[in-house]
């Protein structure tokens, strides 16, 4: 069994990818073998909603931090120290689970020297978590700009519309022409009906994505979006939730 693992959820907006990285992390936390840190890697951030946390500062909001003062560091302090107590800040802390949002992406000017130093600190806190979750924007920028990390799994969702599923396959060329050291990436269904499975299931074949999950319709997530209630409140017979506990069960972490 790996010390760490690694997964990143990708997909086209609308098609329920931070559903997915929610219930992968409800399913993670379930084995009590380590805390679970949630990365939400997407612009357009909704997966702290999603966890029922608050996030106060992001790792964009740093970045410009950093680069609007650059010359007023407390003394004595060097910027790495700075840095990594900046980006401390950022992390929300819950019990078995905490959740670092990433932000907008940097604007306009040189940013090579602070998105070093943040990716070493990134990856320095990814190594004290037994399972790292990355909620991605659908085009996966975050990914590609930190070489450095790899992934045991990449999960793209899709609903079986065809826009989803074409975008589907974008995105697993995408990701292929990136420089990420992967496992075993592959195809999450979200929201199928099972009456519509097997008349779906040759458009599905036709994306050439390996299908590793199936989640169905699910009434209490459905209800969730009325409430806004967190996802990691949904009872234990939750079907989406099922599904996804058995695909846990399936992976090698």
């Amino acid at each position: 069994m790996n010390k760490h693992s690694t997964l990143a959820v990708s997909g086209k907006g609308g098609v329920g990818k931070s559903t997915v990285a929610t219930l992968l992390i409800r399913a993670l936390m379930e084995r009590e073998n380590g805390a679970v840190l949630a990365v939400d890697a997407d612009p357009n951030s909704c997966l702290a909603d999603y966890l029922g946390l608050k996030v106060e500062e992001n790792i964009g909001l740093v970045r410009e931090e950093v680069i609007s003062n650059i010359t007023q560091i407390p003394p004595g302090m060097t910027k790495e120290r700075w840095i990594s107590l900046r980006v401390q800040d950022c992390i929300v802390e819950s019990k078995g689970l905490d959740l670092i949002e990433m932000g907008r992406p940097e604007g306009p000017g040189c940013y090579c020297y602070i998105n070093n130093l943040l990716r070493e600190y990134e990856a320095s806190v990814h190594r004290s978590y037994r399972y790292i979750v990355i909620d991605n924007e659908a085009g996966m920028e975050h990914l590609s700009r930190r070489s450095t990390l790899s992934l045991d799994y990449l999960f793209i969702v899709s609903d079986l519309s065809p826009a989803g599923l074409k975008a589907s396959r974008r995105i697993y060329e995408l990701s292929s022409s990136l420089n990420i050291v992967t496992k075993k990436r592959g195809l999450i269904l979200n929201r199928v009906d099972e009456n519509l499975r097997d008349e779906q299931s040759r458009f599905v074949h036709e994306t050439g994505l390996d299908v590793i999950g199936w989640l169905p319709v699910d009434p209490f997530i459905e209800k969730r979006g009325f409430a806004e209630n967190s996802l990691l409140e949904l009872p234990d017979d939750s079907p989406a939730l099922r599904a996804v506990r058995e695909l846990v069960k399936t992976l090698d972490i």
